[in-house]
């Protein structure tokens, strides 16, 4: 697991190849990633937007940005956390992601960025 903490607050990632929702033949790869957001300071904070950029080992990158994560803008306060489970699919079988998301601390509404640690996409039978 990968973790990294910004202004109080903590990001883990693990990631999970998904042989039966990819197709290798037409260079289709489909990855799970869980991430779990805890909040490790004394405010409480709002999670507002995602900015992800995305790589594949064969030089293309890309961006998606967009208001929360899984459709939720979720309140986490100190000492809770929140977890969620998305995927990216690659046209390689391996690449990496990282990002940050745009946080709101709820006490003075200051808005602050927390960075998403770079993660690694690695189909199994590469690590071989």
């Amino acid at each position: 697991m990968i973790n990294t903490i910004t202004d109080g607050v903590k990001v883990s990632v693990e990631t999970i190849y998904q042989p039966e929702y990819s197709n290798p033949a037409n260079d289709h790869f489909m990855f799970a990633y869980k991430i779990n957001i805890e909040n490790v300071g004394n405010h409480a904070v709002q999670l507002m937007r995602r900015h992800w950029s995305i790589f594949d080992s064969n030089g293309t990158q890309r961006e998606v940005e967009g208001e929360g994560v899984v459709g939720l803008q979720p309140i986490i306060e100190p000492g809770q956390s929140h977890e969620y489970v998305s995927g990216c699919n690659l046209k390689t079988d391996m690449g990496s992601m990282k990002g940050e998301y745009q946080m709101l601390r709820l006490m003075d509404h200051v808005l602050f960025d927390v960075k998403i640690p770079e993660f690694y996409l690695i189909a199994p039978y590469k690590l071989n």
